[in-house]
């Protein structure tokens, strides 16, 4: 595939309006604003809301743009990225060239349009997973571990960033939702259980184990059951699900051929004043601790990698047991998203226990990059 340059793809007046919004002020939102705003969507504050995103979203699309423009290695060259580039200048034209929203008719078309936004992007995950596997082809392995933080960090802002959109699309559209759910506000759930949202992520995760595997070592859950607090459910499962997947992939690999029982991973859920915690322990065998710092890189997998030019990327998000190495650095992103926190544990020899933060005030900024 011929390298182009967004120029030669895109007018220059798009490029130069670009530049120009990428350097202007993101504005970051609150779970509780969202949650406070959008508990009336009344058709004024779906006009505000609207309105609001009109401005904001073309100002968070263009900044990753221009990252994507000038990335190490000649990363930005590679096929897969090049993809992604046009993703976001196709939604940062879509964006600018759709007129004031003055009224309901306005507002209806702007969703359908940021609808189409979001589904545009669905696969810039594994689009971006495969631009890193190309460059990883084509340069020395020792120069690219030693001196990958660049794209670390860039790939750190990114999936950020695109956390964000997807949030604020997301929530925008679902307010328009006749029949919403009870205690959903959008996106977010008033009165969410940490423990049913645990219960069926880990459902989930030993569904694809035992798909893989034939069997799946038990997942026992521990905490009030009648504890809720407000949180986004969806944002919750996938990080509870990326975890105990890999506790139950350890468990399972390391007594695979044994005569024990395979020990069964541990779920704590705490209920603190700040925080709301959630343990993950499993006695998979640890993991040693010179490879601690690579588990939050996006350069690293234990597990063979799954992504190459052949993969269909066309169709949703085919779950694997072990992908391309970014379930654990994605996972900490939205749990720092609002507020909280992810941290890794582990007895080499022994097992790995997963600390998930969740800041139970939801009154921290969206972090904006």
């Amino acid at each position: 595939m011929a390298v182009k340059k967004a120029c030669e793809s895109f007018s220059k007046s798009l490029i130069d309006e670009v530049q120009r919004w990428g350097c202007m002020k993101q504005t970051g939102v609150s779970l509780r604003y969202m949650m406070e705003f959008g508990s009336e969507p009344t058709l004024r504050n779906l006009l505000i809301s609207a309105q609001f995103l009109h401005k904001e979203l073309p100002i968070r699309i263009a900044r990753r743009a221009i990252e994507l423009e000038s990335l190490p290695y000649g990363l930005s060259e590679k096929p897969a990225v090049l993809k992604v580039r046009d993703w976001y200048l196709d939604s940062f034209r879509d964006l600018r060239s759709f007129p004031d929203i003055k009224d309901e008719n306005d507002e209806r078309d702007f969703t359908q349009m940021i609808k189409a936004i979001k589904v545009r992007h669905n696969n810039v995950v594994p689009m971006m997973a495969l631009g890193v596997q190309q460059l990883k082809k084509g340069i020395n392995p020792k120069i690219f571990y030693e001196d990958h933080d660049e794209i670390h960090h860039f790939l750190d802002r990114f999936y950020m960033s695109r956390i964000g959109i997807r949030m604020l699309i997301g929530q925008h559209v679902e307010l328009h939702n006749p029949n919403p759910p009870p205690h959903c506000v959008g996106y977010i759930h008033t009165k969410m259980s940490p423990l049913e949202v645990a219960r069926n992520a880990s459902e989930d995760a030993r569904s694809i184990c035992f798909h893989e595997y034939g069997s799946a070592p038990n997942v026992n859950i521990y905490g009030d059951p009648d504890f809720t607090f407000p949180y986004v459910p969806t944002h919750l499962h996938l990080m509870v699900f990326e975890l105990v997947k890999n506790s139950l992939r350890a468990v399972q690999e390391r007594f695979m051929d044994s005569d024990k029982v395979a020990p069964p991973i541990r779920i704590i859920v705490a209920d603190g004043i700040e925080d709301v915690t959630i343990k993950v322990s499993d006695e998979g065998g640890g993991i040693p601790r010179s490879g601690l710092p690579k588990i939050f890189t996006y350069l690293y997998s234990t597990a063979a990698n799954h992504v190459d030019e052949q993969t269909d990327l066309g169709t949703g998000d085919s779950v694997i047991m072990a992908g391309y190495g970014y379930g654990l650095p994605i996972s900490r992103l939205y749990a720092r998203y609002f507020g909280g926190d992810l941290q890794i544990i582990s007895m080499e020899g022994y097992g790995t226990d997963a600390y998930l933060h969740l800041s139970r005030l939801g009154d921290s900024q969206e972090p904006l990059p």
